[in-house]
């Protein structure tokens, strides 16, 4: 994927402030995947588990996936996200992401640009972000090589596969 374009686009999903873990990834639904995939977001976004389409934008404003460590960035791709865009993130959910392989970009207050329902279109490897049903422009920063290397390998794990032949250790 190097050097070639990775463009994601879809219809937002947008969440408000301060949504925790918890919210989107509910303990009442602890348990088997296809269990949690099935009600994933549904206590922020009722109709986001039946509704959301592959390659879909989640945006949410500050703070975003604060609470837990609960990995929540990999379940919304699994569920077919394609990029997370918030004002802010938690740490820890923005390493889970990048670990997922799922670009999560801080945009700050350009966040209030983009509205549930508009139409986006995110350039992962520039950092350019367009609401199509706006026009208005974004620019996020983009991701150090490191980073992006490890999303475009879909995340930390097939990373370290790839390049197993490199370790010293058997790796299996």
């Amino acid at each position: 994927m190097q050097g070639e374009e990775w463009i994601v686009e879809g219809n937002v999903w947008r969440v408000g402030d301060n949504v925790n873990t918890e919210s989107i990834y509910s303990t009442q639904w602890h348990g088997k995947k296809e269990v949690v995939l099935a009600h994933l977001g549904e206590l922020v976004i009722p109709d986001f588990p039946k509704k959301v389409k592959q390659g879909d934008i989640w945006v949410a404003g500050v703070n975003f996936a604060c609470s837990s460590s609960r990995d929540v960035a990999s379940l919304l791709k699994e569920k077919g996200i394609g990029a997370i865009l918030c004002h802010s993130s938690s740490r820890n959910n923005f390493r889970n992401a990048v670990d997922a392989g799922i670009p999560c970009f801080e945009i700050g207050d350009e966040v209030k640009k983009i509205s549930m329902g508009d139409r986006v279109r995110v350039n992962v490897r520039t950092g350019e972000i367009k609401n199509l049903t706006t026009g208005a422009e974004i620019k996020a920063q983009p991701y150090p090589d490191f980073l992006m290397e490890t999303l475009e390998a879909g995340g930390v794990i097939p990373k370290i596969l790839s390049r197993k032949s490199e370790y010293k250790i058997k790796v299996t």
